[in-house]
């Protein structure tokens, strides 16, 4: 089994390119964490709903969340909090812009 040593990112076309076509044997390869996809979410509240009333919404309704208008909303990233921030509109599009980092272990 191979080591992986982490080292700043690479051009994807290069991640490899110690290896040829088949790899060096003994060699460790160089892992381009750049390119690792991450789920990132906005939330902007939340609603605990029975499967009736959840069934029973219509168009037009209303579900109340738990925060208010100009709260700030919660950041996660893989489904971790990770940071605050506020709804933005730039260029008509919406957008989040980070106002706090959240510590480790903090909620």
């Amino acid at each position: 089994m191979n080591d992986i040593s982490l080292e700043p990112a690479a051009p994807a076309a290069d991640l490899f390119a110690d290896f040829g076509a088949a790899g060096a044997p003994g060699a460790a390869p160089r892992l381009n964490v750049a390119d690792v996809p991450v789920k990132i979410s906005a939330v902007l509240g939340k609603k605990r709903l029975t499967i009736s009333e959840l069934t029973a919404l219509g168009p037009g309704a209303v579900i109340e969340l738990d925060r208010r208008v100009g709260e700030p909303i919660d950041l996660y990233v893989n489904d971790r909090l990770v940071a605050r921030g506020e709804l933005v509109l730039v260029e008509g599009v919406l957008g989040v812009t980070m106002t706090e980092i959240v510590k480790s272990g903090e909620r």
